[in-house]
């Protein structure tokens, strides 16, 4: 992933900061408890492609 797009993307939903974990492909919000999933190094930002986070999952 590109660092400059990683200092401006944003949360869709709450517009908070996201965490990449690079091992899954994925870009996290914590107050959200999504993961919105990085094809082809291309972050897809929808919620309906997000995933919910289960509570036992530390982010």
């Amino acid at each position: 992933m590109d660092v400059k797009l990683l200092e401006i993307l944003v949360c869709p939903i709450c517009k908070g900061p996201l965490l990449y974990r690079k091992a899954e492909q994925e870009l996290i919000c914590r107050p959200c408890r999504l993961g919105y999933p990085v094809k082809d190094d291309i972050p897809v930002m929808l919620e309906d492609e997000a995933r919910k986070l289960p509570a036992e999952e530390e982010v």
